[in-house]
Parts: C-alpha cells; sequence; structure tokens
C-alpha cells in the first residue's frame, strides 16, 4: 500500500510542527495559571531536572554507541571489500547487526523536535531520514527479483526519484523486470557519491529511499527470496528461513561482491566493486549523521542545554511533555502501527522494518526498550555477540527515571500500573524474539495462517496500545495539558492488530 512513513524526512513535518504547537499552548496555558483539579501540583521543578538530565545522559550514551558501532561496521566494510570471503561477509552482516542494537534504543528521543528530528530546535529538518528511513526504494539501487504478490509495484516501486534512475521517474515491476541494469549499481554512469544518497525520501509516497541503515542491509543481504532463490508469495515465507540463527533473510550471492578491491582503486564499471563503494559511501554518511545527532546531546550543546534546564513550572511541563510524547508516540502510532499493525494486518513482508536482515524481532524489542529506558532512567548499553543480552556496558546509566519522580510526588499507584505495562509489552516482545530464534522470524508470524490473538505480534501491538494509554494517563495526572500519544501518528487501529491499516 502507497503510505507515508514517519521514518522519512517529509512525512514528521505536519506532525512535528502540530506538537510544537500543542507543547506552546501548554506553556501559555500554565503560565496564566491553570489549574491543577487534584488539588496540588505535582511538577517538582528541581525534580524534574533530574529526569530531564538522566534522559539526557541517555541519550548521550545510545547515540555515542551508535556512532561507536557503525564505525566498526564501517571496519568490516572494508575488510570485506579487500578480500570478498564469505567469512568476511558473514562479519559485515553482523557488524551491521549490532549496530542496529543501540540504535533502536533510540527511537524514544523522536517526536519532541530533538536533534534527530531537528537541528534548530523549532524545524524538522533533521537526519533521521537519512539514517533510518523505510521501506528502501530497492529496484533505485540494485537488481531485484518481482513477482505479483510480496515483490510487485506496490511493494518494490517508487513514483518518482531524484537519483536520476529512469530519468527520475516512476520504477514499478514492469520497468524493474525489463531495465535490470538501470539503478544506482548497473548504470555506471551513475557517480555513487554522498551527494547521490542525499536524494533519499524525495518522491511523493517517500519510497525512494536511498540512504541510511536500510539501504547498506540490502546490499549486504538482498531480498528475502526462498531457498532455492525463487521469489515468496506470502505463503512460504517459512520456507526461506535458514536453520541457525542471525542468518535469516535475503539470499544475495557471495558472487555479487567478486572480485571486491580492484586492484586497490575504485573500480567504477564493476558492479561488484560499485557494491562495495555504495556501503563505503552509505556507511561514512551515517556516520557523519549520527555524530552530529550525539554531538546535540553532549554537555553545553545548545539543544541539551535548552532542553535541561528549567527554572520554572512551565517550562518543567513543557519538557516532560516532549519526553513523554516521545515515550507515547512511539508506543502506538510508530511501533505498534507503523512497524508492527501494517504489516501484520496485511501479510505485507515489505513493511516489516528490517525485511532483507530479518532482523525486524530486534528492532520492536530495542523501540520498547528505549520507552522503558526513558521510563526508568536507565541504559544498559547494547548486545555486541548478539545473544539477546547487554554485555557493552561502558557508557551504562543508572539514573533518576520518569519512576522516581512519581513516587517522589505521590503518584506511586500509577507508576505500579504503568510499570506492570511495561513488563507486559517485555513479555511480548521476548516472546517474538525468541520465535525469530527458533526459526519464525516477523515475516513468518505475520503470514495469514498465523495472524491470531495467541500470535505475540498480536499481544505485543494491544499492550503497546495499553501502555501508550497509560502514559498518557500519567501526563494527564501531572496536568501537562498535551496529548503524549499523537492520533495522527498512524492510521492502524491498534486495540485490534488484525484490521488494516489506513
Amino acid at each position: 500500500m502507497e503510505r507515508e512513513t514517519l521514518d522519512s524526512p517529509g512525512a514528521n513535518t505536519m506532525k512535528l510542527n502540530k506538537l510544537a504547537a500543542v507543547v506552546a499552548a501548554a506553556v501559555l496555558m500554565t503560565a496564566c495559571g491553570s489549574d491543577d483539579s487534584s488539588g496540588g501540583s505535582k511538577i517538582d521543578v528541581e525534580k524534574v531536572g533530574q529526569v530531564l538530565e538522566t534522559n539526557a545522559d541517555i541519550a548521550y550514551a545510545a547515540y555515542s554507541d551508535s556512532v561507536d558501532t557503525a564505525k566498526a561496521l564501517k571496519t568490516a566494510l572494508e575488510a570485506f571489500r579487500k578480500d570478498p570471503t564469505a567469512a568476511n561477509l558473514e562479519a559485515a552482516k553482523k557488524a551491521w547487526l549490532v549496530a542496529r542494537e543501540p540504535y533502536g534504543q533510540t527511537e524514544v528521543y523522536r517526536f519532541r523536535l530533538s536533534p534527530i528530528d531537528s537541528t534548530d530546535y523549532s524545524s524538522e529538518d533533521g537526519p533521521e531520514g537519512d539514517i533510518n528511513a523505510w521501506p528502501l526504494g530497492e529496484a533505485l539501487i540494485d537488481y531485484v527479483k518481482t513477482n505479483t504478490s510480496d515483490f510487485d509495484t506496490d511493494q518494490i516501486g517508487v513514483t518518482a526519484n531524484q537519483a536520476g534512475i529512469n530519468g527520475g521517474g516512476a520504477i514499478d515491476k514492469a520497468y524493474a523486470d525489463a531495465n535490470a541494469s538501470d539503478n544506482i549499481i548497473g548504470n555506471v554512469s551513475v557517480d555513487i557519491n554522498a551527494d547521490l544518497l542525499a536524494n533519499t525520501a524525495t518522491a511523493d509516497d517517500e519510497h525512494d529511499v536511498i540512504a541510511g541503515y536500510h539501504a547498506i542491509e540490502f546490499i549486504l543481504w538482498g531480498q528475502d527470496l526462498n531457498t532455492t532463490g525463487d521469489t515468496t508469495d506470502g505463503t512460504d515465507r517459512d520456507e526461506a528461513v535458514k536453520s541457525y540463527v542471525f542468518n535469516h533473510g535475503g539470499q544475495r550471492p557471495l558472487s555479487d561482491f567478486e572480485p571486491g578491491y580492484a586492484d586497490g582503486d575504485y573500480d567504477s564499471a564493476e558492479l561488484s566493486d560499485r557494491r562495495h563503494k555504495f556501503m563505503e559511501v552509505a556507511v561514512d554518511k551515517l556516520i557523519a549523521d549520527l555524530e552530529g545527532v550525539r554531538d546535540g546531546w553532549k554537555d553545553g550543546a545548545s539543544y541539551r542545554t535548552a532542553f535541561t534546564t528549567v527554572e520554572t513550572e512551565a517550562q518543567a511541563k513543557q519538557k516532560l511533555a516532549e519526553m513523554m510524547t516521545g515515550m507515547g508516540t512511539l508506543s502506538e502510532g510508530e511501533l505498534a502501527g507503523e512497524r508492527m499493525q501494517i504489516a501484520f494486518s496485511a501479510n505485507s513482508q515489505e513493511d516489516e522494518h528490517s525485511c532483507f536482515s530479518d532482523n525486524t524481532h530486534r528492532d520492536i524489542w530495542l523501540n520498547a526498550e528505549g520507552v522503558s529506558n526513558s521510563y526508568y532512567g536507565d541504559y544498559a548499553g547494547y548486545d555486541s555477540t548478539l545473544d539477546g543480552s547487554d554485555d557493552a556496558t561502558t557508557r551504562k546509566v543508572n539514573g533518576y527515571g520518569l519512576d522516581d519522580y512519581l513516587n517522589d510526588v505521590g503518584l506511586t499507584a500509577e507508576a505500579t500500573t504503568l510499570e506492570a505495562a511495561l513488563t507486559a509489552t517485555q513479555t511480548q516482545y521476548a516472546a517474538i524474539d525468541d520465535k525469530a530464534r527458533n526459526g519464525e522470524p516477523f515475516d513468518v508470524l505475520i503470514m495469514e495462517e498465523n495472524r491470531v490473538e495467541t500470535n505475540p505480534v498480536y499481544k505485543a501491538i494491544v499492550a503497546l496500545n495499553t501502555q501508550s494509554k497509560l502514559i498518557a494517563d500519567v501526563a494527564e495526572d501531572l496536568s501537562l495539558d498535551v496529548d503524549v500519544v499523537d492520533d495522527d501518528a498512524s492510521g492502524c487501529d491498534t486495540e485490534n492488530p488484525t484490521q488494516a491499516c489506513e
């Protein structure tokens, strides 16, 4: 289906501007002496400041880890280019998977005009769309296989592009079939550089994504076909699942990367070397974009200073509202809706977040974990061995969280209720993760015959819906006067996970 993804540059403008207007209105109401119907303010300015400092500490730690793991990915890609062996391909894939572990926990910092979405704390001009946008415009990047179900025009096509493919026009199934070489890799007249990759998510449908994590993912894994290399049709995806952990996903052959390093120089006429060059440019751009976001959270940076400086009740409410909007909107509209229900209700492999690597189970876990991080004021680090446990703990944070604050201002019962909901969500995303590790990745769980109420994907969507409502209730208890769960963030009714999204 054609849809507006929250992970692309243009889609968030209206939503973030709406948030800014709502937050400004809340500040005005507070400044004018709005009433607290509970009989006493639940805003302690000093303690709110502690919550915000912890929230900023976690952001800086997680984005710093994201930069470091992206640099490790660059190192792995360089080694693979010089020596394109099966072992080095697997090492590059593992480096990509590890790089996702800290970054997934940062998504909670979106929807609030923080450095990921904005460079000036007022307009929606941030780099998020260049970092993590999806679905990918894979037919713009390299050759694809097509069919009339999982890989038809709705899945692999774009309405327009600024990368110069097909003269900037549309790519549909018929064009991709007839012009397997008219893409960034195949068309050797296209110069692969940072300026080219900056032309990402520019079309009205925003499916022309060619940069960020998922562009590298597509080159490394290729399309998720069945084990014989044929396209899947939505009923046989279980045939594409390999027998060992973390080698689900696409079937791009090693020959696509050979000979790789052409006499020490980039050979723009060698398609295998163009794939290496594409990943080199993409990872360099990814690192630079992540560094810019990280630096916005440094001590003394203008954004961090503005976010953590609270001197009045009005300022405290505004900043809490921003933080909780990230938590509430990620929980319901983005994670439960855009990243789970769209794919689940439509049996759409293309609409799963990491469809080439079959790593969507980790996207779900990590995004939900990010919400918990903000609530508890903790960041445990990230999983560098891909066994499900956070072992890279150099930047671990254990601070004053929203849970501490709620207990300190007398909202203990509300805290207990929300914590139970966070635990219920954790139970379901852990079950999704367990399924993937045992041969049932997300694209198998969404197959029509598996779309039942006992499915952990179904249960996780419902749990996230409940969680988001309780986050909104806490915001109301704090008299923030802002809807921290953006109703426009998704066209999904997450109370009914099998219902198609608008």
